[in-house]
């Protein structure tokens, strides 16, 4: 990934017809005798749910306020329990406490997903969901994850924003459990700058996601949205126009995108298969997108000289070792003394999770690798690994 590398003309068109063939209505409601019957947001909602194969889709701002959208959906609130992961973007515990609930942080496994013995053992009278973040591609162990969840009758909100696309035993991502939310910014698979979406097969979930992510309006089918009444308290985390005409282009290329990723990762990784490493051992390999090949080696130290040799042969590497700043919950210290959790254990919790992650190399795969390239990186990262290992 991501999507931007396969902008073409058809994103381009897709803009200008806004203004072309209506006027330039942004506003994905209202202006009914303006807009000449074009309603791009809702014709993507229609296409993700179809692409998704679930009945609703509700377009949003940005993946951070999908996952609020979604907890919003299940009923999530004030002294609630949300079980999430220590290896995430920050959004996805953010979003919790947005909702004012508390994050239960826990440990991931070598998938790099949450490890469903984690998820068990935090589980409490107070647990109202479980948000589970398929990582860097790679479906998380949904079979286990669903048999605790629903064991203890508890929703799971799957945070699909970097897997779209991505399969767990022939099942779509995101359609799991109770909520599915996506990303589709700059970095993501498929991208419209900013936006998100938030997926499920519940009508009530639904109706609930949609009446919150735009101020509370019920869409009534009989008055307009002035005299039209509110279903619960919300605020305005709508899409417009301009992101929903990209997303429709994207999302006709999103097949293609996931297509390439994974034949140049299956190269990349054929040609490393040598190496001295431990690759990252997958859910379910046919399920995964190839957003990146991820290796351990012995140690911190030993990952870290890893890392600034791949910098000087100009190779970068993808949030493993970079930015761990962003993805992992020991160093989120600015929300434990805000918000009065972990402030007295973030400098030792997820001990288990750090001595997985700081042994961890990830490679990106990007669309738009040439063959050349690839056998270029593979030659200089033996190069490097008989420098370092050995």
């Amino acid at each position: 990934m991501p999507g931007f590398e396969v902008f073409g003309e058809e994103e381009r068109m897709a803009i200008n017809d806004l203004f072309d063939a209506n006027g330039g209505i942004l506003f994905a409601h209202g202006f009914d005798a303006m807009r000449a019957d074009i309603y791009r947001v809702r014709e993507f909602e229609q296409a993700f749910a179809a692409r998704m194969g679930v009945p609703h889709a509700q377009a949003v701002s940005s993946g951070s306020t999908a996952l609020k959208v979604g907890l919003k959906a299940l009923g999530v609130k004030p002294g609630d329990e949300v079980i999430t992961t220590a290896f995430t973007f920050v959004a996805t515990v953010e979003s919790v406490l947005e909702v004012g609930a508390r994050p239960v942080i826990v440990n991931i496994n070598k998938t790099l997903n949450i490890d469903p013995g984690a998820i068990e053992a935090a589980i409490t009278p107070q647990t109202a969901a479980i948000i589970v973040v398929h990582m860097m591609g790679a479906p998380a162990e949904m079979e286990a994850i669903i048999q605790i969840a629903d064991r203890h009758q508890i929703p799971v909100l799957e945070d699909n924003a970097q897997c779209c696309g991505g399969t767990y035993h022939g099942k779509t991502l995101g359609t799991l459990g109770a909520v599915g939310t996506f990303s589709f910014d700059g970095g993501k698979t498929m991208t419209t700058g900013e936006g998100g979406m938030v997926v499920t097969s519940r009508e009530d979930f639904y109706l609930r996601a949609r009446a919150y992510h735009d101020h509370g309006h019920e869409y009534s089918t009989t008055v307009g949205r002035g005299a039209e009444g509110a279903l619960i308290t919300g605020f305005n985390y709508r899409m417009m126009e301009l992101q929903g005409a990209i997303g429709l282009v994207q999302l006709g290329k999103l097949d293609d995108i996931n297509r390439r990723q994974r034949e140049n990762k299956q190269r990349l990784k054929g040609l490393l298969r040598d190496l001295p490493v431990e690759f990252r051992p997958l859910a379910d390999e046919e399920g995964e997108i190839g957003d990146a090949v991820i290796f351990y080696l012995a140690s911190r130290e030993v990952t870290e000289a890893f890392a600034r040799r791949m910098a000087d042969y100009q190779m970068g590497t993808k949030n493993l070792p970079d930015a761990l700043r962003w993805h992992f919950a020991r160093h989120w210290q600015h929300m434990y003394s805000e918000y009065d959790f972990y402030a007295d254990s973030f400098e030792t919790q997820w001990q288990a999770s750090a001595d997985i992650l700081e042994r961890a190399i990830a490679l990106p795969v990007m669309v738009n690798m040439t063959p050349d390239t690839i056998e270029t990186w593979a030659e200089n990262l033996h190069k490097i690994a008989d420098e370092l290992i050995g």
